[in-house]
């Protein structure tokens, strides 16, 4: 087993070196980290009945990925899954590779019995993230996994080290097999309201957490989850947040934390309380019928087994979720993982050169439930090319750019592979604009960007002096709660086809997301690096 080990790492290492040298310059103080996983279904019984589970290396939910800024990352996925697969990695940059991205639009699925390996960077990053399935629903069956990128030692963190850094991933969950579920939406019904609440993939008590009284922990949460607002609590404990999506933030502290599906956050919690077991609650938010999970966090000393009631959420008025997502700034105060701190990019100061607004919309469409921006529900290109790859080599027809428009334009919904321009090097504003009595949530590969404001009602252009021009926290999901708007800047200084969408995984299924390309004529590796040697090749491009 061990010269088997050997080998595999050797292979890595020698494809990487040829990728790295072939391609792009790697800083030469920038180590690598190897991961060899296999994809697999197995039996799972997260709610307490047999149900078939994506594993990685068996593991449901899979490996945690620990890394370190600028740290190059290799994984070999194989997959022997008997249908295509790929892995996205959910707030991972990607700078410059969206080649790696893991979705539908830049990558090739990986065959059944074939592998593939990702190679990228985490550059210039910290934070708390996730992966997870990105094709055919897979994500309802699991193969979602934690990553955490930790500062680099000569870097200051605006708190002290934690005793402990755990991860907690919270979704909500169907008994019901991934394939049955894809084929409900196939048929154009809507699925029917989940099951449960899983905690590291377990049903009510079935994770714990060890800790030592009197110490301090890192606890990162992921909403994983198919659809569902989620709050975060712990019995007897205050939660003081330090970190979202890469962000260090104003250390505010809380009784309990709405997580939005997509959505990371870190927290600190200090074990001041007596030695006994407690309840750690989630709860989904804003539904007629609210499903609670418990996990257990246990004092090692602990004289008392879990007791009482489970600690309630917040109330249901949607202003107290607003509220406190307002509280949420970067902490100016904090280093970076760049080389200028945190704070020091003024971005309240940058002109904006393009306004966009995005509207979800719906619809039945030859007799089948459709969903889409700005009247344009996705569908990929018909003979399988990736819009990347098709980019790349010039094959024309594949995609049209500003198949998309900018606004709402008051049509019916169409279909179409929906494509966005943008520049390389532009500075624009999004105003999602939410006409529902939902709470959705957006995510955009490839970059982070600023939440500058958020409101109820109609966004108009008098809503600009209300932003946060000064410390909104920089992230890579936001929410847009019902019947309001939510307003972000970004920076595209980042090349590459970018895919924005929601992240209730039915509408993105179901077309509600397009790729946004952010587009420069000069062809540089100093801006996009080249298309790896290992890419796996699809539709018109396998020619």
């Amino acid at each position: 087993m061990l010269r088997d080990q050997t080998a595999l790492c050797r292979r890595l290492v020698l494809f990487a070196f040829c990728f790295v040298s072939g391609l792009i310059t790697v800083a030469a103080d920038s180590p690598y980290r190897f991961f060899d996983w296999t994809v697999t279904y197995g039996d799972i019984y997260p709610l307490g009945v047999r149900q078939q589970g994506i594993l990685i290396n068996g593991q449901f939910p899979g490996p945690d990925i620990y890394s370190v800024t600028n740290d190059n990352l290799v994984i070999n996925v194989h997959n022997n899954l008997a249908e295509p697969f790929l892995l996205s990695w959910n707030g991972v940059q990607m700078r410059k590779n969206s080649f790696q991205d893991g979705v539908y639009g830049t990558n090739c699925p990986i065959p059944p019995g074939k592998n593939f390996t990702y190679i990228f960077q985490v550059k210039d990053q910290i934070g708390s993230f996730f992966y997870f399935p990105s094709l055919a629903f897979h994500k309802a069956a699991g193969g979602f996994g934690g990553i955490r990128i930790l500062s680099r030692p000569l870097i200051p963190v605006p708190f002290p080290e934690p005793s402990g850094d755990f991860t907690v991933l919270i979704g909500d969950w169907y008994k019901t097999k991934h394939s049955v579920l894809k084929a409900v939406l196939d048929s154009g019904r809507r699925l029917m309201f989940p099951d449960g609440i899983l905690i590291n993939g377990r049903g009510p008590n079935g994770a714990s957490f060890t800790v030592e009284k009197g110490k301090t922990y890192r606890f990162r949460i992921s909403n994983v989850g198919l659809e569902h607002s989620l709050n975060f609590r712990i019995q007897g404990h205050q939660l003081k947040l330090v970190e979202v999506e890469g962000t260090h933030t104003v250390q505010t502290t809380y009784s309990s934390i709405d997580v939005h599906v997509g959505q990371s956050y870190s927290v600190l919690v200090t074990m001041d309380q007596p030695a006994r077991d407690y309840y750690f609650a989630v709860s989904t938010r804003f539904t007629s019928k609210v499903l609670t999970s418990t996990a257990v966090l246990h004092y090692s000393n602990s004289a008392r087994p879990v007791s009482g009631p489970i600690p309630s959420g917040p109330t249901t008025d949607i202003n107290w979720s607003i509220n406190q997502a307002r509280t949420i700034r970067t902490n100016l105060t904090a280093s970076g993982p760049r080389p200028n701190p945190q704070g020091s990019y003024h971005y309240g100061q940058i002109n904006v050169t393009r306004t966009i607004k995005l509207v979800s919309s719906a619809a039945i469409i030859k007799r089948k439930q459709r969903y889409g921006v700005n009247g344009v529900s996705f569908i990929p290109a018909v003979d399988g090319t990736p819009l990347k790859v098709a980019d790349y080599f010039g094959i024309p027809g594949i995609f049209r750019v500003g198949s998309i428009p900018d606004s709402p334009t008051g049509r019916g919904l169409v279909l179409d592979t929906a494509v966005m321009g943008s520049d390389y090097r532009g500075f624009i504003e999004i105003v999602f604009e939410n006409r529902e009595n939902i709470v959705q949530s957006w995510h955009l590969d490839g970059y982070n960007f600023w939440v500058v404001g958020m409101d109820g009602g109609k966004w108009s252009p008098a809503s600009r002096k209300e932003y946060n021009l000064v410390d909104a926290v920089s992230r890579c999901t936001t929410q847009v709660y019902p019947n309001s708007w939510t307003a972000i800047y970004i920076s595209l200084d980042n090349v590459g086809m970018w895919n924005l969408r929601t992240e209730f995984w039915a509408r993105q299924y179901l077309g509600q997301q397009f790729y946004l390309r952010v587009f420069t004529p000069i062809k540089s590796p100093r801006d996009e690096y080249p298309m790896p040697a290992n890419a796996l090749l699809c539709g018109r491009a396998a020619h």
